[in-house]
């Protein structure tokens, strides 16, 4: 990796490139210790550290911990992730999404506008959402109507910036705009979770044995993630030859790639959305019988710390990771591409069968990706209940989306050089 970065800053474009991307992760940097006025962030930061498992304690990962001290950038892109993942489920359900997403660079680009007008709706009802859910922390200095106003329009705004910044280093930088602000992100958080430990290490709030079963896990963590991230099922695919003009192309052979943790992440948000959301709701009600259930109780699907808890999640964790797979591959769409590019899978008939058999492997791939997924999401909430690391959290999540990132990065890096004929990136 590092010489696949030194090599790249040899090429001029390449190290414009990059120099670019750092220089918006900088503004982007900048931009995150900007606060939104009328918000008591001592009260706000101490009630999300007591308030680990909500549905906000997702939201403030994904935004490095914007969250907690409410800056202008507090909701992220998260608006925007949600919006590509409800047009992607409409896409299915709606015949004109799903034949525009068949029409080429013309109908993509009419989604990518329908994705963004989306995220603007949701970014503000997210944003009095999020005010609604901070006042309930007692986070909210000034209840004014101009300042409720204020705190809309910041975060509303500050979210469609951001979305342009990804759009803008996604097309004049490197990778994945969107997906390199959420990494960034997430590594801003690991300093504060190291100071963290040192500090409950110091002060004998943590003991030894503790530290080193988290180190431990941790390292093996981001280990296995890196093998299950590179790790891929192909599926053989065999292309006719044939003849063009005066020109006759001999068949060959291909493959179709299914990486087993490409829906991991979007799995375990999915579950998370799902298993925090009651508990969240029932922050607002805290008198309630009901109320008390969800959130203490320790035959609650919903209560962290309830044997419930787990087996309910990993089912989540699974359903979603083989719902989103063949939302995302699409079987029947590649079976009648590969038909129509005159290839074949060997020993599998044309149709149908090859739609039916591509659909078989990604279950099976989806299945084992969404027990990795399990394990990786349970395995923070299984050391924090059982050692002294009650409120510092391992981040199985944020580590399978670093890894991801990372890895989808340098892939764009090298398929870079290769496109300008740079040969001594491999050496």
């Amino acid at each position: 990796m590092l010489s696949t970065l030194k090599n790249a800053f040899k090429v001029p474009e390449l190290k414009k490139r990059i120099l670019f991307t750092l220089f918006l992760i900088a503004v982007y940097r900048l931009g995150s210790h900007i606060p939104v006025p009328g918000i008591n962030r001592e009260l706000l930061s101490s009630a999300m550290e007591t308030n680990e498992n909500t549905f906000l304690s997702l939201y403030n990962l994904m935004t490095g911990g914007a969250i907690s001290q409410f800056n202008i950038f507090a909701m992220g892109v998260v608006p925007y992730i949600n919006a590509s993942i409800i047009m992607q489920l409409l896409t299915v359900a709606i015949p004109y999404l799903e034949q525009l997403s068949k029409e080429g660079d013309d109908g993509r680009k009419k989604m990518q506008n329908y994705t963004r007008n989306a995220a603007l709706v949701l970014g503000l009802i997210q944003a009095y959402s999020t005010y609604l859910i901070i006042r309930n922390f007692n986070g909210i200095s000034d209840n004014s109507a101009i300042n409720v106003f204020l705190i809309v329009i910041t975060l509303s705004t500050a979210s469609t910036f951001l979305m342009w910044l990804g759009d803008v280093i996604t097309v004049k930088g490197l990778g994945n705009g969107v997906s390199l602000i959420i990494f960034i992100n997430i590594l801003s958080g690991i300093p504060d979770t190291v100071a963290r430990i040192y500090v409950s290490y110091t002060t004998k709030s943590i003991n030894l044995v503790h530290l080193i079963v988290f180190v431990i896990v941790a390292v093996a963590m981001i280990i296995s993630v890196i093998i299950m991230s590179m790790a891929e099922r192909r599926i053989s695919v065999q292309y006719a030859g044939k003849t063009v003009g005066n020109k006759t192309f001999r068949g060959q052979s291909s493959h179709i790639p299914f990486n087993l943790t490409a829906t991991a992440v979007i799995a375990i948000i999915f579950a998370m959305s799902v298993m925090n959301f009651p508990t969240t709701i029932a922050q607002f009600f805290p008198n309630r019988a009901w109320s008390n259930f969800i959130q203490n109780s320790a035959y609650s699907p919903f209560n962290a710390k309830s044997v419930i808890y787990p087996i309910v999640y990993a089912a989540a964790v699974i359903f979603f990771s083989w719902f989103y797979a063949e939302i995302y591959f699409k079987p029947e769409e590649m079976a009648e591409n590969i038909y129509k590019s005159a290839g074949f899978i060997p020993g599998i008939r044309p149709g149908k069968p090859t739609a039916k058999h591509i659909s078989k492997v990604l279950t099976r791939v989806a299945i084992i990706g969404g027990i990795f997924a399990t394990v990786i999401a349970l395995v923070p909430v299984i050391v924090q209940n059982h050692t002294s690391f009650k409120n510092i959290s391992l981040g199985g999540t944020s580590i399978l989306i670093m890894v991801s990132v990372a890895i989808e990065t340098v892939r764009t890096l090298e398929s870079q050089l290769v496109m300008r004929h740079y040969h001594g990136f491999l050496k």
